[in-house]
């Protein structure tokens, strides 16, 4: 059950700076914590949420010139999840709770003419919040493109996946494939057409995972492509691959894009990630499309960081999606 933690909707935005001037398009802001550590095998996810809070995150939104209307706390069951005889993934029916209050949550930001931050937590979250996302668009009748951060595929299925674990099957379900609970979440499916679908920063991928970016068609970019080409052109060829007609882009960054040497607070790190700079470039630059409509940031794990910096820096990067600049 979502629970609101505080409501001050406003009207007048403190006065802006050069360097903290928000887009053009800028709305009033709804935060979601997700505490959720039940995708994967590393506890220490479920305390993202606090991490985030302790690096201020609402009071840096906040002085950046947007409201915060409201902060939502997301509740978790506690309950162990024992392995289903019945399917490969892990603890579905306490997912599948989370999932819809992260979907309402969503959904009603959008209704409200809020710009929804979904803080986890692991990746799982991404199945609600993606599923709110297409159930406003839907109901609308208006298109959306969605953008995916991550070190990993996140596309196993039940029939693919060695672990079981949730989190490594989000962007699959988002594209109707994988466990029917929760593929048909908000009584639709596909949540997102692959072809609306663009990956980032993969290289750490499962051998059927490969098969299953080739099959759906999604446009996926390596880390290969990345040091080829650089990251602002693939950036721009994600948004071109997502689409120039969609009304709105749902960003999905999980935190483990990025090189450990620079973000070790993070449940499955993977060498070779982006820097500093080119993840804050990415997220500049598509705060400068004026598409983006809603945001997760996921998979910070406090209990591997050091002294909080990467909390602090998943803070800096929502600020840069939601259009902090230099100049």
């Amino acid at each position: 059950m979502a629970q609101t933690k505080t409501n001050e909707r406003t009207t007048e935005k403190k006065p802006l700076t050069a360097k903290t001037q928000p887009g053009r398009n800028a709305r009033p802001v709804s935060l979601i914590y997700v505490p959720l550590h039940l995708g994967g095998s590393h506890r220490g996810a479920s305390m993202g949420p606090a991490a985030m809070k302790v690096a201020e995150l609402p009071e840096r939104i906040k002085a950046l010139g947007f409201a915060v209307a409201e902060e939502i706390d997301i509740e978790v069951p506690h309950s162990v999840c024992w392995w289903d005889n019945e399917t490969q993934s892990k603890c579905v029916p306490e997912i599948y709770q989370v999932s819809e209050a992260v979907a309402d949550a969503v959904e009603a930001a959008m209704e409200a003419g809020n710009l929804p931050i979904t803080i986890g937590g692991d990746h799982s979250l991404a199945i609600g919040s993606i599923a709110g996302a297409a159930s406003y668009y839907r109901k609308h009748e208006e298109t959306f493109g969605l953008v995916w951060f991550d070190a990993h595929g996140d596309i196993n299925t039940p029939d693919t996946t060695a672990s079981g674990n949730v989190h490594g099957m989000p962007f699959a379900v988002s594209l109707g494939l994988g466990d029917e609970k929760l593929v048909n979440l908000k009584g639709f499916s596909p949540k997102v057409p692959a072809k609306r679908s663009s990956l980032i920063g993969i290289r750490d991928v499962d051998p059927p995972e490969r098969d299953m970016i080739t099959q759906t068609g999604i446009t996926a970019f390596t880390m290969k492509e990345i040091d080829h080409l650089g990251l602002g052109r693939v950036t721009d060829m994600a948004l071109g691959a997502v689409g120039a007609d969609v009304n709105g882009i749902h960003v999905s960054f999980d935190i483990d894009v990025i090189d450990p040497d620079v973000a070790p607070g993070v449940s499955t790190a993977s060498r070779g990630g982006l820097s500093y700079r080119e993840s804050h470039l990415a997220l500049e630059l598509l705060a400068e499309s004026d598409l983006v409509r809603s945001i997760d940031i996921v998979e910070l794990n406090p209990a591997f960081d050091v002294r909080n910096k990467t909390a602090e820096l998943a803070v800096e990067l929502i600020l840069s999606a939601l259009g902090k600049r230099i100049l």
